[in-house]
């Protein structure tokens, strides 16, 4: 099979989780007979240094005519500490998902077995833990109208969502949903928030029509505190923009570290695969980055975007072993000195091409 990808590794350890990510992916390829091509194309603060704008078009051209983007991390402090910078590398992620129509985003929540005593949770609150966030990406109030007023002393953001936005995303979930274990938990603040009624209004005509599902209603702060109390209450989670970047964030603790969660922007166009995490600038360039969430997120790439299921088992499979073995970065590891991301990266296509 012929596999056409978007290399955009971003800033800060972007570069260097992404080399790992990419060299499993090569190594997965030429195991299974597949034919790779990629480029690469920059984004976020490195683009606005080369450029100045955060997603330009020739990197959107790249993800158009590719068949995946595989996707690092954005952001630098000095945007972050810098209110009046009028481009903003976050801006460029914004504008990836809005081109690329990448109206979900989905976040596995998985915890690893040999990792369970990492988690802040106690161990039979989170072992078993598995459940799915879809957060919705191209609505809400990090789109809508904002700016301000009264001589900048006043400031707004509008949340503003369509019937065909809440559907789309809720069916999303509903599909999903009936491939795990039938259960979708929409989240919503319906009781104080015009855009969330809608989304109750929209769920409530769309549960019908999946009489196998079940549907419940939570609202967000109920959500957030239930992911800490009973994480395995969960099966999928849909929720809009804003309520899913914070309840995701969330959810990822649980698992004991930021550096093990993948995940997956699906939409019109190409597909994005990411890490969740950050930019992690302070470790930008010292080889410490945990790879793992990006090369798990190369494992979605193989399943969502290609549908090559063995080509993604093999991976986690690598994965699962490097951490039982204890071949891991500084942020998880125990009793012996950590491996280098290069190290880790090293040692899964090792584990791949003599598997």
């Amino acid at each position: 099979m012929k596999l056409n990808i978007a290399v955009l590794a971003g800033d800060g350890i972007g570069p260097e989780i992404v080399e790992q990510a990419l060299n499993v992916t090569k190594a997965v390829c030429a195991k299974f007979g597949h034919e790779l091509t990629y480029k690469h194309a920059i984004t976020g603060a490195t683009a606005i240094d080369q450029v100045g704008e955060p997603y330009p078009a020739e990197t959107h051209e790249l993800c158009m005519q590719s068949d995946a983007v595989l996707f690092g991390a954005i952001g630098d402090p000095k945007f972050d500490n810098d209110p009046t910078a009028k481009v903003r590398p976050e801006q460029g992620l914004l504008q990836m998902r809005k081109q690329l129509g990448l109206y979900a985003n989905i976040r596995p929540v998985e915890t690893f077995s040999s990792l369970i005593h990492k988690s802040p949770l106690r161990k039979e609150l989170v072992d078993g833990a598995n459940f799915v966030c879809i957060r919705e990406l191209t609505g809400g109030i990090y789109f809508g109208e904002k700016g301000r007023k009264d001589d900048g002393n006043t400031a707004f953001d509008n949340c503003v969502y369509t019937r065909d936005e809440v559907e789309r995303i809720l069916k999303l979930g509903y599909e999903y949903a009936g491939k795990r274990n039938k259960k979708l938990t929409v989240v919503d603040k319906a009781n104080v928030l015009e855009s969330s009624r809608l989304w109750r209004q929209v769920a409530q005509e769309m549960a019908p029509k999946y009489p196998d599902i079940t549907t419940e209603y939570m609202f967000v702060d109920n959500a957030a505190m239930q992911i800490i109390k009973w994480p395995k209450h969960f099966d999928v989670m849909v929720t809009e923009n804003m309520f899913g970047d914070i309840l995701t964030d969330e959810a990822s603790v649980i698992t004991g570290s930021l550096g093990l969660l993948p995940s997956a922007s699906i939409g019109i166009h190409t597909s994005v695969f990411e890490p969740i995490h950050g930019s992690y600038p302070q470790a930008a360039g010292k080889n410490i980055a945990n790879p793992l969430a990006t090369i798990l997120s190369a494992a979605m790439m193989f399943e969502y975007a290609f549908n090559l299921m063995d080509e993604g088992k093999i991976i986690r499979e690598a994965v699962e072993k490097s951490i039982e073995a204890n071949v891991v970065t500084e942020d998880i590891a125990e009793g012996s000195k950590p491996y280098s991301t290069s190290d880790v990266g090293e040692w899964i296509v090792n584990y791949i091409k003599n598997k």
